[in-house]
């Protein structure tokens, strides 16, 4: 079992920054990846960025050239760093990581976004 612990949500006015982290219980050189998705009021939960332990990344186009992912210090975390917020990027963040025997979720934080 992989536990998943998000933190760093919150609201801001359009424009500004907020850095999401997610703590995970094992290394993520564990994993095939690990990011972050959203759900936004009314759609479905949608890819938001992803890296694998070679640093590769998949990203949404919603938030290229904005939001930008990075590991911590020991490899059990991962931010999301996210500037030039918009109304559009708030939802709720959800960190998710997938393993050989599983794929697994935090319990998400809310992030809202202003105008």
């Amino acid at each position: 079992q992989v536990t998943l612990v998000e933190s760093g949500g919150g609201s801001v006015q359009e424009g500004g920054s907020l850095r999401l982290s997610c703590a995970a219980s094992v290394s993520t050189k564990m994993m095939q990846y690990i990011g972050w998705y959203r759900r936004s009021p009314g759609k479905d939960r949608e890819l938001v960025m992803t890296i694998t332990p070679k640093d590769y990344t998949d990203i949404a186009d919603s938030v290229k050239g904005r939001f930008a992912i990075s590991r911590g210090t020991f490899d059990n975390t991962v931010y999301l760093q996210m500037n030039n917020l918009k109304p559009d990027d708030t939802a709720v963040y959800y960190c998710t990581a997938s393993l050989v025997y599983g794929t697994y979720w935090g319990q998400g934080i809310q992030v809202t976004v202003s105008s």
